[in-house]
Order: C-alpha cells, then structure tokens, then sequence
C-alpha cells in the first residue's frame, strides 16, 4: 500500500564542534608525499586525442588507477610551478586541518587522507540523511572562508532547523557531465568567453576547466534507417554526414580547453557511460579521498544516483561556471525519506515501478527537493533498478532520487569492471565517513523533512501517458482510458475526437501490402532512452518476450516503425551471449544506434504512405516508447498519443499495433496454430528472465566495450582539426556561429533592469516545457529557421534537427517558441507557433513579432501558469527568449532548472501570488506591462514583493525569483557568462 506522513520532531542539538576547529591547510589541494595517485585527473591539462595519444596506451584494468586517469594523465603536460604555489597560498586558509584523516590499508600502508565527518562529533551528523552528508562533505573539503564559508558548513550540519528557512549554501561538485546538444553551445560559449576576455585585455587562458569535464556525443543519432541488418552503419554516417562541423568543434575543443574528454559518437548513451564507466563513486586524488559528485547539462544526470553518486541536471550556463571554478548556489534542500518495502509481483519490471513512485511522489510534491530511498526493499533491487528510478528524478520533480552505497553498489562495480582495489578503497573510504548502509547492522535513525512508503508487491503492470510521463495508466485499465481520451476535450488527457468517428479505419497501400490504420493505431515502437537500456533484467525481458511470439507465429506489421537503440555496446554483446538477438531483428527491433533517438525526437521520417494515412485522416496515432519524455510534439509530429512503457511492452504493443486493447480479455493475435495469443502467453517469468541475465551479463563484457570506447572509431579519428586555443569563427557555417552575448561587453556591470510599457509576447497555460520553448527535434519547412537556412543554401533534406543546430544563435532564435503543438492565447484556440503582434494586430511567427517589437525599442514579457519550463534542462529555453528580447516571463510556477537558466541569461522571473494568475486577475496580454525594480542591486532581495502595472489601470503583486544573493550578482551582470568574466578578469 501507498503511505505517507510528515517527519516527527526530533531533539535539537545546540552544540557545534566547528567553532573549536582552527585555521588551517585546505585539503581540496593536499599533496602528501609519495603518495599514489589513485584517480588522478590533471585539473590543469586533462584532454583526451583518440588519434593519437590513446593508441600507444596499454590498459590494465586491474589497476587501481582508471583507464579515464591513464588516458588524462598520458595526453597531458606537467602542471606549471607557479599553480602550485598558487594553490598552496590558497592552502592556508581551510579551517579543517584537524579533522584530516589518515584511511589505512588492510594490509598496511594508507589508502590517503579524508576529511573524517566522525571526527566533528557533533551528533547532528548522525541524524543527517546520506545526500545530505555529501553536501557537508564538500564544504568542508571546500572550505575557505571565500567561496565557502564555516557558517555554511554549520548550516548544513545543523540541516533539520535550516532547511525549512530555505537556506542558501554554495556546493562545488567535482566534475561535469556534458552531451552533445548542450555541450555543443556550452563550448561555443566557452570559446566565445575566451574572445571576450581577449578583447577586453586579459588572459583568454583563463577560460579552461578547473574540474572534469567529461562530454559524450549521444544525441546526434537519428533513426532514418530502421529494420535493417545495416541499421547502425548506414545512421551513423548518415549522422557523421549532419554533424560532421559539430564534430569537428567538439574535437577541436577537447584539445583546446584542458581537462576535457570528449566521447566520440557510437559509444553510447550519456547516462549509461556515466553508470558503467565515467562513474567514481569515491575519488582519490593524488591522495585525497572524497565523494564523488557531479552536475551535467542533461537533466537525467539523476541516473547516476542509482550508484550512490550525488547528481543532478543543471542549465548549461550553469554548468559552465561551474567547470570555471565557481561554486554553485543552491537552497539547502529538504530530504523526502521514500521507504520501500516487500518485493515486486512475479512479471512486473523496474519500469512499472519507476512509473507508480513517479506517480507518487508527483502527487507529494518534490520540487526543490532530494529524494533518499531506504528500508528492507532495497535488498530487492538490483543497481540498475535503482538506477531506472533515479533516472526519471526530473519526472518526478525531484532534484536528486538518491540511493546510498551499499552492497548491491559494491557488486555492480565489480561487474563493471571497476578492480578490487578501487572498490575496497570506496567501501573502506565510506564505512569511515558514516555514508555507507550496511542492511546487515541496525540502521540508526535518520531525519527527513516528510516520509513515504511503498509496498513493492503492490506495484503493477501500466504505461504513462498519452502526453505527460507522471500520467500513469494500470495497464488493466489502459482500453478504457483510451476512449475516456478520445472522449475528453483536448488537454493532457483529451483529443476530442466526436463519437462517430472514433471508429474510423484508414485502409491505404504500404509498399505494395494493404495496411490500415485506426485511432491508437501503433506507428512507433521504441526500445530507446537512458531510463531503461541499462538495465538488463528489461533489456533480456523484451528479447524473450520476441522469441515466446516468434515461437507462437506472431509478427509485427511491416508498416509499424520499430527500433532498438541501446544504451551501450554491452547491450548488443549480452544480447548477444544469450542468443535472444536474433529474435529482435525478426520482430523488426534491429540496432539502429548507440545513442539518444525516440525518446527525444529523433525518430526519423515515418514512411511516407503512413505520413499521409496519418495526417490526411486527421488519426490519433500513437507511438510506445521505453523512455522518460511523452510531452506532446516531442517523440514525432504525427504522434499525438506517446506511451511511456516497459521494453517487454514496447514489443507487446507492437505485435498487438494498437494501444486499444484490453491485454487481460483481448487476444494480441493468432498463432502459427490458428488459435488466438493472449498476452500471457507470450510474457516471461520474472525467474526466467533472471535466469537469463545471470548466464548473459558478464563482467568482461564491460571491460572490452569500454577499452574500445576509448580508441574512438575511424569517422571521429579521421576528423583532423586546427590546434589553435581561440576558435576560428566561419561567419557562413549554419552549425556554430559566434553568439551576441558579449558584443559590448565593459568591465562595469550594467546593473538590474526593470521592464517598462512591454508587450506580452506570448501568454501560455500550464506546463509549458521547454520543448514547446525550444524544440530539439525537426525543423519544420515553413518555419522562419527552414526560411533561414534555404536562404543560405542549404537543403531541406539537410536541415537536420533543432538540436543538432544549438551552436547557432541565428537559427536558435528562429527556432524559440516553434513547436508546431504550442497553444498561445493570444491565438484564441488555434495551435501552433505564432502569436499576435498586438500594436497591429497582425498574426506573425513568434521570431517575427518579437523582431517587430525590438525594432521599434518595445520590451516584451510572457504570461505562463504551473510548472513553465518543465522537461529538459535546456539552455536554449532561456538563452533563446534573451535573443527575443523578453525581459521577464510572469508564471505560477517555474520549473527549477528553467527558472535559474532565466536568472543565468538576464529574465527576471515572477511568480504570481498562491491562487492568483492571468486569469483570475483578468489579464488577456493585450495590455501593457511595467514592473518596477530598484536601480541598485543592493536593494533587491531574494524573494521580495514586486508591483506590476498594467496601462489598463491593473496592477498586482509578483514574488520576483531571485532566489539567492549569488542570482541577484549575476543580474546585475546582465547574467551569469558576464560576472564569470568580470570576475576571472579581477582575480
């Protein structure tokens, strides 16, 4: 059963040990002599040339010393004297010394030194939830009454009282996970920062990585060809032909900016990489221990807290200061305990569960928060169930879905490869700084701002959608919703279609056969996304639920677009040990890639007499996909209705072709026999699919994928590109372009701007995503970035996606607000991407009518409701409305990695008063809005009231969401790029 209730109080703690500790060195750059140097990343030249320097490396996978830490270390020069003595003069000031302990060997000798959180005793620790701890860790480490201060450090110790005042701490995590969507402009950004800093008279070297960096290309590859032996070959030159200049800028960075690696394409999906590979749970460096824990520019970075890693998704501009050696400001979050117990139903996967917790604790309400999972449960999961749920964090709403170090960790890390020694070394490192849980001893008790609890075995079989992943649907009810959709009048769960067409059949000619096509006919079936092809008991789930129908004589129709997109090259390989492969292909579900596809909209081209059954017909089609995003428009144009499900349901929907079916009552369709085939006949054991993993999953398997990881293939290595540190912008490329941030930059910041007589530009409802902000798919053919590029000649066939084109502002602000499923109210019920450019009147593309009013000097701002910016972590969200000239957007609610990407580029966001918006205030957009900000930043505080007027004699009270003293500097910057700049130019 489903359970929740608030914490009980707990005892204060008055006493700190803090005030007793005295000054001291800092540990972030403790270099004990003779020490090893386990993990060690070069912070000042890390890079990585597959070409060149990688080949001549021999790998030892026993080693203690990664094959990342070989590769860095190998392709890198010495690190000059003068950092050193730079660093040892910032040495001087953490006040920790005392509590720097030495973590011996079993054997004799010393792992290295930590700083030791048993020795604060302080019995508040003992109480702080294990996410929590790694925050503390770090401070401490970090500690240098500068960017980190000890009242911070007190204030996260003292977590139970500060959190709910919702205190501000800064965090510096110890690396940064890129993609290729947002790493491309964030390189673009870092490059053009070096620019800046050149034109301004300083030191453009100083634009360089201070931590890891590490960026895997994974999003480029789309599905154009499917169902074929030749699939993966025939994509990715397809995908090299696209992105051939991105490439080439992305390899040009890796050996232009320091501590930087660069993963080429074909290796996989980022978050997979990250689990099975880049992942360190504990670094050593040169002798210093300490929790590993990372931000990246994709907002299912979460999956990494599957593996007890603290991480979570940030807005590239973010990201970018953070690699800069800015620390990041954050409110000290509340900790939501989520206790599972029991154990799943025989046939029930990690998906069904991950969709029910989603679910859940939407319904709780966990923005802003952490999520601890703990209780007898646990044991039931393996890693990669633990990695599923941790995964869709961003679904939930959740900052972090954490799940301590334990066994199970310990386990995974062997079978990925990691050697006996780094793995002694990380459970040793954690058992001595209490963030280890050990299920075998008793647990102390741990404090959290509200607790749930699911029982496992009430979990049960169902899908999400057909428009938002937190809508699930028990998979016993599925038909019956399925025509409540239809019913309902368009929304999340509505299409509207009248009665005496819902049963409309479309007959027309696929290649030659006669297909037909009904309302939730299936039109894409999608083994994709990094939420379940890392988990192998789904993966080998699906493949027997292919053989059981291959055996009964069941095969999916031709004219159904049918993919497999693993998530890794170990995928194919246990795939491939246990024989089952082979029934995929026959099924239709060839490898067609190691990368991001469906699930983020790159799909390919439907066949064109499906295209036009679909679109000629006005017919629901639905796509099923196993991935984390349905938001409507993103998986294809022509797929209104997106199912989130389970790869063993991706193939049962398949083979049925439609999502109206009753799979308890309704047979999926007729055997070999002539008898009818229900679902159970063709749905595997939860012990026969055990079976299979446990004769199939082999650690080896790991090792030899990632060593061919790291030669690179021979497209990437083939890619030669200049050695010159400043990048050579090419004024005619329709890929990377040199953006307007810093155009006329000057050392004076330019300080807070109000809004004064603006436009609305757009005025939106609730859950508008940053997909309908700044799409990553198609380009459509009439949009005013398509009339962008054919006037630069390049062919239809050649746009490639919105994504794929994120290193050019041009086209980005074309592109902002284009999603062809965008409602605006301004439009009065029509759909699509336009809006009214109310001093005419005139109906324009968004990209125009914001042209128009920058023209003539107008400000604009945008209306929204609930939940503004929700989806993907995506620069573009917020960079591309700054390009647009909005100067503030005025919601309910924002999404909290959109609202601080606001902040990073110079919006100011507003929130409405609880139970007020546009609506019950009566405002339609077509007034004039002034919002009143003071003219020195000093006077502005996080949180404060503001007035919006209206020239209609309205006005109202907004919270402006500043919500750190950090946000308030970065305004008055003119946003977060500037102050780095300024600030790195000071130093």
């Amino acid at each position: 059963m489903y359970t929740t209730s608030a914490a009980l109080s707990k005892p204060r703690f008055s006493s700190s040990s803090i005030s007793t500790i005295s000054s001291s060195s800092s540990a972030a750059y403790y270099r004990p002599s003779g020490s090893s140097s386990t993990f060690f990343y070069n912070q000042q030249h890390r890079s990585l040339s597959f070409s060149s320097a990688v080949r001549s490396l021999r790998w030892n996978w026993k080693s203690p010393i990664s094959l990342k830490a070989q590769i860095r270390t190998t392709a890198t020069t010495p690190i000059p004297n003068n950092f050193h003595r730079k660093l040892s003069t910032m040495a001087a000031e953490n006040p920790f010394k005392e509590i720097l302990t030495v973590l011996p060997k079993p054997g004799g000798g010393e792992f290295g030194k930590y700083y030791s959180l048993p020795a604060l005793n302080d019995p508040r620790i003992d109480k702080l939830p294990y996410s929590i701890r790694i925050l503390l860790e770090s401070a401490i480490r970090n500690c240098d009454n500068f960017q980190v201060k000890k009242e911070d450090v007190e204030k996260i110790i003292d977590w139970e009282n500060t959190a709910p005042k919702l205190v501000e701490i800064p965090f510096k995590p110890a690396r940064v996970l890129l993609q290729d969507f947002t790493g491309v402009p964030a390189v673009v950004d870092l490059a053009c920062m070096r620019d800046a800093m050149n034109k301004l008279g300083s030191d453009s070297d100083k634009i360089n990585p201070l931590v890891p960096v590490d960026l895997v290309i994974d999003h480029s590859v789309q599905v154009d060809v499917a169902r074929s032996e030749n699939a993966v070959q025939a994509n990715m030159e397809l995908e090299f032909q696209r992105n051939k200049e991105r490439f080439a800028f992305l390899k040009w960075g890796s050996n232009a900016f320091r501590n930087m690696l660069v993963v080429p394409p074909g290796s996989g999906i980022v978050h997979q990489v990250n689990l099975e590979y880049l992942g360190r749970v504990v670094f050593n460096m040169e002798g210093l221990l300490y929790p590993d824990s990372v931000v990246g520019t994709d907002s299912h970075t979460t999956m990494i807290d599957g593996l007890g890693v603290a991480g979570w998704g940030v807005g590239g501009i973010e990201a970018e200061a953070t690699m800069l050696g800015q620390p990041m400001s954050m409110v000290l979050p509340g900790v939501v305990g989520f206790k599972l117990s029991g154990k799943l139903r025989s046939g029930v996967t990690a998906t069904d569960l991950v969709l029910t917790v989603t679910q859940m604790l939407r319904k709780h309400g966990v923005v802003g928060k952490f999520v601890e999972f703990y209780g007898d449960g646990m044991s039931e999961l393996s890693l990669a169930d633990r990695a599923t749920i941790a995964n869709m964090s961003p679904e939930y709403g959740a900052t972090m879905g954490f799940f301590p170090v334990d066994h199970v960790t310990l386990q995974y890390l062997k079978l990925t490869g990691r050697s006996d020694e780094t793995v002694e070394m990380i459970e040793a490192y954690l058992r001595a700084n209490n963030m280890f849980v050990d299920y075998n001893e008793p647990q102390h008790e741990k404090v959290y701002s509200a607790s749930l609890h699911l029982d496992l075995a009430d979990v049960e079989p169902c899908v999400s959608g057909p428009k938002r992943p937190h809508d699930r649907v028990p998979l016993k009810e599925m038909k019956s919703d399925w025509h409540s959709c239809l019913d309902n009048k368009v929304g999340f769960k509505g299409f509207a279609v009248p009665k005496d067409a819902q049963e409309k059949v479309v007959k027309f000619s696929f290649h030659g056969q006669d297909a037909e096509l009904k309302h939730g006919s299936v039109v894409i079936a999608a083994i994709t996304s990094c939420t379940n092809t890392s988990n192998p008991s789904v993966m080998l789930g699906a493949a027997l639920v292919a053989k059981k129908a291959c055996d009964l004589g069941l095969h999916i129709k031709p004219w159904v677009k049918t993919s497999l997109a693993p998530g890794s090259g170990v995928v194919t390989k246990y795939l491939l040990q246990s024989g089952l492969q082979k029934y995929l292909n026959q099924q239709g579900f060839h490898i067609v890639g190691y990368g991001c596809t469906t699930c983020i909209g790159n799909s390919g081209d439907l066949d064109e007499s499906v295209a036009s059954a679909i679109s000629e017909n006005d017919i629901v089609a639905a796509a099923v996909l196993s991935g984390n995003r349905n938001f409507e428009g993103r998986v294809h144009p022509l797929t209104r209705a997106n199912y989130l499900a389970s790869p063993p349901l991706v193939v049962a929907y398949a083979l049925a072709g439609t999502v109206d079916i009753d799979f308890e009552k309704e047979p999926i369709g007729v055997g070999n026999d002539g008898k009818n085939v229900y679902f159970k006949d063709i749905w595997p054991s939860t012990e026969e699919i055990a079976e299979v993993v446990q004769s199939s999953v082999l650690p080896d398997m790991f090792k030899s994928t990632y060593e061919a990881i790291t030669k690179g293939n021979n497209m990437w290595n083939q890619l030669s590109v200049p050695a010159a540190k400043l990048y050579s912008w090419e004024p005619s490329s329709t890929y990377i372009h040199e953006p307007p941030y810093f155009k006329d930059m000057t050392m004076d910041p330019p300080g807070p701007h109000g809004v004064k007589d603006a436009y609305c530009l757009l005025n939106f409802g609730d859950s508008i995503t940053t997909d309908h902000i700044s799409p990553a798919g198609s380009i459509h053919k009439d949009s005013p970035a398509a009339k962008y590029l054919i006037e630069r000649g390049v062919d239809r066939r050649d746009f490639n996606s919105y994504g794929s084109r994120r290193g050019n502002d041009e086209i980005m602000a074309r592109g902002t607000f284009a999603n062809i499923r965008i409602v605006n109210k301004l439009l009065n019920g029509e759909v699509g991407p336009k809006t009214i450019h109310i001093p005419t009147g005139e109906k324009l593309s968004v990209f125009d009518a914001a042209m128009k009013y920058k023209s003539a000097g107008q400000d604009t701002i945008i209306l929204a409701g609930a939940e503004y910016g929700s989806g993907s972590s995506r620069d573009w969200a917020a960079k591309g409305p700054m390009l647009l000239g909005v100067k503030a957007v005025i919601a309910k609610s924002f999404e909290r990695i959109h609202r601080s990407n606001l902040v990073g580029m110079g919006i100011v966001p507003l929130c409405f008063k609880a139970g007020e918006d546009a609506e019950t205030l009566g405002l339609t957009g077509h007034e004039r809005y002034t919002i009143d900000l003071p003219k020195n930043i000093s006077e502005i505080r996080p949180g404060q009231d503001v007035t919006v007027r209206t020239d209609t004699g309205k006005s109202f009270t907004c919270i402006v969401r500043f919500d750190t003293e950090v946000e308030l500097a970065y305004f008055n910057h003119g946003g977060i790029l500037p102050y780095v700049i300024r600030q790195l130019i000071q130093q």
